[in-house]
């Protein structure tokens, strides 16, 4: 597994470096001035070789500047049954290692730190990692084992004051969000944002992480996406899962990649793509003001959700009440 060999105090120095770009006066990341973020939705009806040119226009679309960088890729690497679309496709994954490698990166690492499973390359392989990705284990870091740093959080809306992070996720200039697009018994969905409960360490807070649970789910979402490297967010819409998500949904074919810099709006076109409210989800709206999360705030380019005819997630009893339009 591969590590990282800056210092600790490299660390520390970059996770204040990432601080500094937090909001003083806010809990919510509040977007600076300029242009609507881009968010690009693309049609991909299976999981075929096609998905390898869909993820470079994708990157393309998006103009990802990454010569010389470090980029990390943080696929959803959560459980495994078979027959089951729990995690991030495996293709998905390895169509963005080669998509970021082949606009120059300097290095193109997979990371993960599944919160049920302790054997992570055990689950990779289950998952089919290792037959898609070449050299699979030399790629990946298991981020419940990396080195950590303490990170101490800038206007934190969960109970936490700090949050230990990996060397990996500090140590890389661009994080890559590569979540399945589900709903979650607790959270509503789970997208780009929530798909970072993976960077922390269980070596810290054990397995599962349920320290994130009593800090407050939706909080601890919205904290940890402030404090962490720039962003870039591709989602697994082509299978997604709805239901009993994360783990015990039913497949939902929705045939669609989507993708962003900001994760927030990222997520909230996933949700009216799913026809869930984005200002329903909690998360979302402790991470942006509610004008920030429509439609109208967003330039997407590709597919219109009215076109897509993908049909409603079936979603939890508990959470009708977060239907779009209802």
């Amino acid at each position: 597994m591969t590590r990282c060999g800056t210092t600790r105090r490299g660390f520390v120095a970059a996770g204040s470096a990432i601080l500094a770009g937090c909001s003083a006066e806010s809990p919510r990341a509040k977007r600076a001035a300029g242009p609507a973020p881009l968010i690009s939705v693309l049609r991909q009806a299976d999981y075929t070789q096609d998905i390898y040119d869909l993820v470079r226009r994708s990157l393309d679309l998006h103009k990802l500047d990454v010569r010389g960088k470090r980029v990390v890729l943080k696929p959803n690497l959560v459980e495994y049954e078979a027959g089951s679309v729990i995690n991030t496709n495996p293709l998905v994954v390895h169509a963005a290692l080669e998509g970021f490698r082949a606009r120059g990166a300097a290095s193109v690492t997979i990371a993960e730190g599944p919160g049920h499973r302790r054997g992570t390359l055990d689950l990779a392989d289950a998952a089919g990692y290792f037959k898609i990705i070449p050299d699979f284990e030399n790629v990946f870091t298991d981020l419940n084992l990396d080195e950590v740093s303490r990170v101490e959080l800038v206007n934190p809306v969960s109970r936490h004051k700090s949050l230990y992070l990996p060397h990996t996720v500090l140590g890389c200039d661009l994080l890559v969000s590569l979540p399945k697009m589900k709903t979650h018994h607790w959270a509503v969905a789970t997208l780009s944002m929530k798909n970072f409960f993976g960077i922390v360490p269980g070596s810290v807070y054990g397995w599962p992480k349920n320290v994130l649970h009593w800090a407050g789910i939706h909080e601890s979402i919205a904290d940890i996406a402030r404090h962490v490297p720039p962003t870039f967010a591709l989602v697994d819409g082509v299978v997604g899962m709805e239901g009993n998500g994360p783990i015990q949904g039913t497949p939902k074919n929705a045939g669609v990649l989507v993708a962003g810099r900001d994760l927030a709006a990222v997520d909230a076109t996933c949700c009216r793509l799913m026809q869930i409210d984005p200002l329903q989800v909690t998360y979302l709206t402790l991470s942006r003001d509610a004008g920030q999360l429509t439609e109208s705030a967003t330039q997407q380019i590709g597919e219109q959700p009215g076109n897509l005819n993908i049909g409603p997630f079936e979603l939890l009893p508990q959470f009708q009440q977060t239907r779009r339009g209802v």
